[in-house]
């Protein structure tokens, strides 16, 4: 069997910094960058918890300003978003625990932009707000990991 030493398997091959990353990848990330990501993933454990399980339920009704008739129409819908966000909310822990710091790294950022995506996204289609109380943590968390690290 012939082995070619220069492919290697994606899914257990680390990515390794690429030349425009700063020299500071190597560096495991700064408390203040963990705790801004740390922020945005219990707000989408938050957000998971609001509408899988009190879509329907007063404080879910009032926080969405739903009718009790719109909540029991629309309660599959809003627990397949709420399941969403728990695994936008699984990657960003992901990035929190994971041992190698390049990937540690790539995870966050990969995360945080799925989020800012996902606000955008909300914020053209229900709710203005929604780029700024979902979206605006993730921003500021992507410009610290990309600024400071």
């Amino acid at each position: 069997q012939i082995t070619n030493p220069q492919i290697t398997n994606p899914l257990t091959t680390k990515p390794q910094p690429t030349n425009h990353q700063s020299h500071q990848i190597h560096q495991p990330m700064s408390i203040l960058v963990k705790i801004l990501i740390g922020i945005v993933a219990l707000e989408h454990i938050f957000i998971l918890y609001l509408e899988m399980f009190l879509w329907t339920k007063p404080f879910g009704r009032k926080t969405f300003g739903l009718s009790k008739e719109d909540a029991e129409t629309s309660k599959v819908l809003a627990a397949n978003q709420g399941l969403y966000n728990g695994f936008l909310a699984a990657g960003l822990i992901w990035a929190l625990v994971e041992s190698n710091v390049v990937w540690a790294r790539e995870l966050a950022f990969f995360f945080l932009l799925c989020v800012l995506v996902a606000a955008i996204y909300g914020s053209l289609t229900a709710k203005k707000t929604i780029l700024f109380t979902q979206g605006g943590p993730a921003f500021i968390a992507l410009l610290a990991l990309w600024f400071i690290g």
